[in-house]
């Protein structure tokens, strides 16, 4: 034993300036006052900080800095109602929109909407050309449904911009309306919003965005269509339709239509690439993926696709030409943020798996090489270690381990672990109990390491050992599948403690009822209980599951038990071609002098 469809919307389609994020916490500096001949403060001179944001020509007054400062002093102190109050005062005395927008951070940071929304709607009515200012009072006024109140906001907008900046502005408004509650009024207001717009074909997939938030999908696919007949090759619309049909098949002939007609619609081909992936369709989805790389052969996120959907196919080659190229192409990117670590791994192992083993490592060695550590630093590093052991370096595999940079507790756990792999399958299994008995010294209540040292254990024959190990972490984990599955299977393999072993293996499959492991435990202890039927049963499922030698041996012992000789060699061969120098296999074929 061993242990509704979504179609992806377009992405040039952000939501810019139109959102409602956090207030700076820093206070827009005040100007420091000046003082005149005759020792009085000079008024603080009309001046602009932000776009539409007019100061008024009032006097910085020895009263209003005292004040200010003494509202700043009680916020930091954590006083943020008095300091809030205050602000406000000074606010609507001064007529000052700094001071409303430093009210509103303040209420912000203290996490109070209400005082937030006054202090936010006070800058707003100071500043109504401010542009920071409408976004945030929009934003409010929208995350409380007051959608009276943003009605008058977006009209005017969408009535200032120009054709194309209106054209995106229609679906960031149906993207913030669609956050509200009551998605019926926020439908209406959309309506409302765009209906002078009609003429155009980002209005009518405005409209059926809107309708498909509120699950209205025929009054969605209505407008997608009514876009597409103004614009028959708008990719949004085609996108937006084919998102109404509540029948995959459906949407999927509508996008193929679509190709068909506009082949070089890259957003629609890509959507429909994605969803032949999640059909689990992976050689119709290459296909698809290599005609989008026609269209832009630079493409990083198609190319990226084709070397994964290679691989998955057995293809190294393809994989590995379609990874090399999606490197070059960000290489030609220079302001990319995308980090190709785990593709460097993925070629990493795409060498090693074809006996390129210095090719493999020259690409593992770039991860090594990189600044800063990353997500598969330490992955490079164990695969690394795994190359040097196969080519019999087992000191300089430990080493490579060893020198590995670990900062993380669960990190030095991880190399630990790795080490312990390596020794087992050098068959050095006592040093790797050492290592492991040494390592719960530091780490007691790691149950990683608490279930590989009783493994070692349990291949060293001390029982006693095992069970304590695997007892605790059932103490630990009381949910750990593998723990009383280890246990319950170790007994039934020894042929002691029966019955307890199929109440820990019961456990186990209660725990986790789809575990290939476990089923062939159940099936085994099922064996050693005499119950032929019930353990072929579990023994043929398991074996369906996941076709392992090891499942494999033991259907094959119970047929031959059973007088199916022929059928339990063809099992066993089937095991023996998968792994030939499994202990099980040569255990069971030693025991009942089988020769195949």
């Amino acid at each position: 034993m061993k242990p509704s469809f979504l179609i992806v919307p377009l992405s040039v389609i952000l939501l810019t300036g139109v959102s409602c994020t956090p207030l700076s916490m820093l206070r827009a500096p005040m100007e420091e006052p000046v003082k005149a001949q005759n020792g009085s403060p000079t008024p603080v001179s009309t001046t602009v900080t932000d776009k539409g944001d007019t100061l008024p020509n009032v006097p910085l007054s020895r009263e209003i800095l005292y004040r200010l400062l003494a509202a700043d002093l009680a916020y930091q102190r954590g006083q943020w109602e008095t300091a809030y109050e205050v602000t406000m005062k000074l606010a609507l005395h001064t007529r000052d929109p700094r001071l409303a927008r430093r009210a509103a951070e303040m209420a912000i940071g203290a996490k109070q909407p209400d005082a937030a929304m006054a202090a936010v709607k006070l800058w707003h009515e100071m500043s109504p050309q401010s542009e920071e200012a409408t976004k945030y009072y929009l934003g409010f006024v929208l995350i409380s449904d007051n959608l009276k109140e943003a009605k008058p906001i977006l009209e005017q907008r969408l009535k200032e911009a120009t054709p194309k900046v209106r054209s995106v502005l229609m679906f960031q408004i149906q993207r913030l309306l669609a956050g509200t509650k009551d998605k019926v009024a926020a439908f209406q207001l959309l309506e409302e919003l765009v209906t002078p717009y009609l003429n155009t074909a980002e209005a009518h997939v405005a409209l059926a965005q809107g309708a498909l938030a509120k699950g209205d999908r025929a009054r969605a696919q209505e407008e997608a269509t009514k876009s597409l007949a103004i614009k028959p090759d708008f990719e949004m619309a085609a996108l937006t339709r084919a998102q109404t049909y509540d029948n995959l098949e459906k949407a999927m002939q509508s996008l193929e239509a679509f190709i068909a007609e506009y082949p070089e619609s890259r957003e629609v081909r890509l959507a429909y690439a994605r969803m032949l992936i999640t059909q689990k369709k992976y050689d119709e989805a290459r296909k698809a993926f290599e005609a989008l790389l026609q269209l832009q052969p630079q493409d990083t996120t198609t190319l990226y696709s084709l070397g994964v959907l290679s691989a998955q196919a057995k293809d190294p080659q393809s994989a590995e030409r379609y990874l090399t190229q999606y490197l070059e192409a960000l290489d030609n990117q220079p302001d990319n943020e995308h980090d190709p670590a785990r593709i460097i791994l993925l070629l990493g192992q795409l060498a090693d798996e074809r006996g390129d083993t210095n090719d493999a490592i020259k690409w593992l060695s770039q991860i090594e090489s990189r600044p800063g550590r990353n997500a598969v630093y330490l992955t490079a590093q164990i695969r690394m270690a795994q190359i040097l052991a196969k080519q019999g370096q087992l000191p300089e595999a430990r080493a490579k381990l060893r020198n590995a940079d670990a900062h993380e507790d669960e990190e030095k756990v991880q190399l630990i672990l790795a080490e312990s792999h390596l020794l087992r399958e050098a068959e050095n299994t006592e040093e790797a109990a050492t290592l492991l008995a040494a390592a719960l010294k530091r780490f007691p209540k790691n149950t990683s390491l608490l279930y590989d040292y009783a493994m070692a254990a349990e291949k060293l024959d001390k029982l006693a050992v095992m069970e304590e190990s695997l007892r605790k972490i059932m103490t630990i984990e009381p949910g750990n599948q593998l723990a009383y599955n280890a246990l319950g299977y170790s007994l039934a393999d020894r042929n002691i403690r029966l019955k307890e072993a199929r109440e820990l293996i019961e456990k186990a499959n209660k725990l986790s009822p789809d575990d290939a492991h476990i089923m062939d435990s159940m099936g085994w202890v099922h064996f050693r209980l005499k119950n032929m039927k019930e353990a072929e049963k579990w023994l043929r499922r398991a074996y369906q599951k996941r076709a392992e030698a090891e499942i494999a041996v033991h259907l094959g012992e119970l047929l031959w038990v059973t007088g199916r000789k022929t059928e339990a060699m063809k099992f066993w061969r089937e095991a023996a071609g998968k792994e030939p120098k499994n202990d099980t296999l040569k255990n069971t074929l030693k025991r009942l002098k089988v020769k195949l």
